[in-house]
């Protein structure tokens, strides 16, 4: 955990941002397997750890603005937990780590609760997205369930979004540690990328990686010959000479739950041949263009179309593309083969914040989000702030079922060289993605250096 002061110094600045009523962060339970205990890996929830730092189960915290209270719920251990878990702090120990006075158990949370409610006291909460949660937070406020997500507080949320979207000196740090895990998930899955290797082979690999170095993965790993399906979780397919090879995953760390999310391509074999190095170096080139024009006051949206616009060129100029490319993007044909947003808000969460609602992570007042097929996919489009940590993923993809759609549509003949498409079906997908951090003046790119230029990858793979 962080130091005491800095867990106070976040509940304060949360106080700024609310100015009235009771914040209440009910943390994780433990979620079942398969029978009652036998649980999944425990995991904290993110804006609870953010505020309350503490990574056990069953816990719940409590900003009272007006009384100027902040008060631990949770239980004591007994001798039953002791047998299974052995011995663990108290709840005035743990409540000591975070920089809180008071405890009280988790039962009394409900005659508090109660208790403010009956006052005509405001309790604010964030919109909870675990049933476990859920059904606990509808007994306590005496909400149904369906009518959760609406009567969650925007003014609670916004001020979380407002703390937890830059991020400090201590969280870069780890970040970057993350970012270096899995740099060597993605060197190992390079390695391992030959003919006759099965996808599950690699897959499981990395994820101990993580595991050994970090904590879990932060996201499901994504390792396919077949990228053009975005997320791909199926790992059953023999790499084959010809395909492409497209690995996207990371890891968290177990302490901070802070994050990593990098995307390699690379030719099963380890040498391109001409058709894949054409398509990659046009998803590298709008990579590190689009990494190059970051800077705070620009819109993130207006770098998503720089990217498309560097990927409609590049099309352009092998065939695949015609006629004007600022109107190509305009009227949305380049999402043919982009169909996804440049990138997304990373931190605790991979997609960071994503379960308060993305709009208010990534959008504001002064932009909205796109209806637009492809750019409406577009997760951040506000401007960029120093301290902001994202990604930056360009991709080109062939996705046949979508290929034969618009062109049975008629759709962007002006724009789309529906005939030479035709014979990129069996290319699969390319995507390249770093985690970025913005600076005071610009951007750095987190993390040492993973291969990703034709002659690094081949020089890597090289046997």
């Amino acid at each position: 955990m962080f130091k005491p002061q800095t867990y106070q110094a976040r509940r304060n600045a949360l106080r700024n941002e609310v100015k009235s009523g009771i914040l209440l962060f009910p943390g994780n339970t433990e979620a079942s397997f398969n029978y009652p205990a036998n649980t999944y890996h425990f995991r904290q929830d993110s804006s609870f750890s953010y505020f309350f730092g503490l990574n056990q189960p069953d816990l719940a915290g409590v900003i009272d603005i007006e009384n100027d209270e902040e008060i631990l719920f949770g239980n004591d251990v007994d001798m039953d937990d002791i047998i299974w878990m052995g011995p663990q702090p108290s709840m005035a120990d743990r409540a000591e780590q975070v920089g809180i006075r008071e405890t009280k158990p988790l039962v009394e949370l409900d005659q508090f609760l109660k208790t403010a409610l009956s006052a005509g006291r405001t309790v604010h909460y964030l919109p909870p997205y675990r049933g476990e949660t859920k059904i606990y937070l509808s007994k306590l406020l005496g909400w149904d369930i369906d009518q959760l997500k609406g009567e969650a507080s925007v003014e609670l949320i916004k001020g979380v979004v407002k703390l937890r979207s830059i991020k400090s000196t201590e969280e870069i740090e780890i970040i970057n540690k993350m970012v270096d895990v899995a740099g060597l998930m993605h060197t190992t899955a390079m390695k391992m990328a030959f003919p006759g290797i099965v996808e599950q082979e690699i897959a499981g690999t990395i994820e101990g990686i993580a595991l050994a170095k970090a904590g879990p993965v932060s996201f499901p790993v994504i390792l396919s010959i077949n990228g053009q399906t975005l997320h791909n979780h199926y790992h059953g397919n023999t790499l084959t000479e010809g395909r492409m090879l497209v690995v996207d995953a990371g890891c968290e760390s177990e302490e901070y739950l802070l994050s990593s999310d990098i995307t390699r391509t690379v030719p099963v074999g380890g040498k391109f041949n001409h058709r894949q190095k054409e398509i990659y170096e046009i998803v590298l080139n709008a990579n590190m263009k689009a990494i190059e024009a970051i800077k705070p006051g620009v819109p993130y949206r207006e770098i998503h179309l720089l990217a498309a616009k560097t990927i409609a060129e590049g099309l352009k100029a092998i065939g695949l593309m015609k006629g004007d490319t600022d109107e190509a993007v305009a009227q949305g044909a380049h999402a043919m083969f982009f169909p996804h947003g440049l990138g997304h808000m990373m931190g605790m969460d991979v997609h960071d914040m994503e379960s308060l609602g993305e709009n208010y992570v990534g959008y504001n007042d002064d932009i909205e989000r796109s209806k637009q097929f492809g750019t409406a996919f577009l997760r951040l489009g506000r401007k960029l702030e120093p301290g902001f940590v994202l990604t930056v993923e360009p991709g080109i993809y062939f996705i046949p079922a979508l290929i034969d759609q618009w062109k049975a549509e008629g759709k962007f003949t002006d724009f789309i060289n529906y005939d030479i498409v035709e014979s990129y079906k069996d290319f699969g997908g390319i995507r390249i993605e770093d985690d970025i951090l913005v600076t005071d003046t610009g951007a750095r790119v987190l993390g040492k250096p993973i291969p990703k230029t034709v002659e690094e990858i081949e020089a890597l793979m090289k046997r």
